[in-house]
């Protein structure tokens, strides 16, 4: 996992810290000159009855999103921009936000016009009722994700929801409410990619945070994405195991000692039963240490994850 930038903050204040109640938006943006405007025009009109503040984190674009910000900044009162010298990453920014956020209550969403900002109460509401993460599920009656990406992302869905033993409605979506402390409490592990918001997901499920989940819809986006369709899925894959390894590693060592006892089952009842004469193989013992192996190093992780704990 990407252990967090030393130098992630170096140009951006960190004077202003939690003061009172309010509600602190943050947006990263990277070359989204094409909808950051009126993501910008609805996210400053929400009136949530509470201070708001409106953080876009400009990650090193390269088109026109760093000039737009300049004239932004001075139509909208609540905005406020910081900026990355260079391209960091999504979590780099979102690290970003959180670390210079005024408010105890942090919303993520995208700049690319892909989210319902008038969702945001909902989410908000969530938390006022005890959730320390509302999570916008991109289930509604309107959801436009690309036809090409819906089998991988469900795959992966139900790879998180197995190791995290829970049902997950949606992995990775980009507008959500936190409790601020929540993410401050992850942020050494929380990468500097995409995969923040799965990071975060599996980090607070499998910790016994409160999730919530409200569903939104999810229009077409302006401009082009980000992913990396085949990359990115073998990375989020890596990164789901990697981070249930981390927080619940028998969810990830039983399995596969189970396919090994399995496989040792078959290769034993082959040797004693259709060997002429019975005889173990090589391969029987070949499995059996391997069995042997992978249960103790479970065991083991999960000996020291719960130390750890202590």
């Amino acid at each position: 996992m990407t252990p967090p930038n030393q130098d992630l903050l170096a140009d951006s204040p960190l004077t202003d810290r939690p003061s009172r109640r309010g509600v602190t938006v943050v947006v990263p943006a990277y070359n989204e000159e094409l909808g950051i405007e009126g993501v910008m025009e609805r996210l400053c009109a929400l009136d949530l009855g509470v201070p708001l503040e409106v953080l876009v984190v400009e990650d090193g674009s390269t088109d026109g999103t760093a000039a737009l910000l300049e004239r932004l900044e001075t139509r909208f009162e609540p905005l406020r921009a910081i900026r990355h010298g260079v391209n960091r990453g999504y979590g780099a920014a979102l690290k970003t936000g959180f670390a210079a956020a005024k408010y105890d209550v942090v919303i993520i969403t995208d700049a690319d016009a892909t989210y319902p900002e008038d969702r945001i109460p909902d989410l908000l509401a969530r938390i006022d009722d005890g959730a320390e993460m509302a999570v916008g599920a991109r289930r509604g009656e309107d959801v436009h994700i690309p036809l090409i990406r819906r089998p991988a992302k469900a795959a992966l869905r139900m790879l998180a929801s197995f190791l995290a033993g829970t049902h997950i409605p949606d992995l990775n979506s980009g507008l959500r409410a936190f409790r601020r402390e929540l993410v401050l409490t992850y942020r050494p592990i929380l990468p500097d990619g995409f995969s923040f918001t799965t990071t975060i997901t599996l980090a607070s499920l499998t910790n016994g945070h409160r999730v919530d989940y409200v569903d939104i819809n999810y229009a077409h986006r302006d401009g082009q994405s980000k992913i990396r369709p085949i990359r990115d899925t073998l990375g989020f894959t890596a990164l789901i195991v990697r981070t249930v390894m981390y927080f619940n590693p028998l969810k990830v060592f039983y399995p596969a000692a189970g396919v090994l006892v399995l496989g040792l089952m078959i290769s034993l009842y082959h040797d004693i039963f259709i060997e002429t004469p019975a005889n173990l193989g090589d391969k029987t013992v070949l499995l059996f240490v391997a069995t042997v192996q992978v249960l103790s190093v479970g065991l083991l992780a999960d000996l020291i994850e719960k130390k750890s704990r202590l």
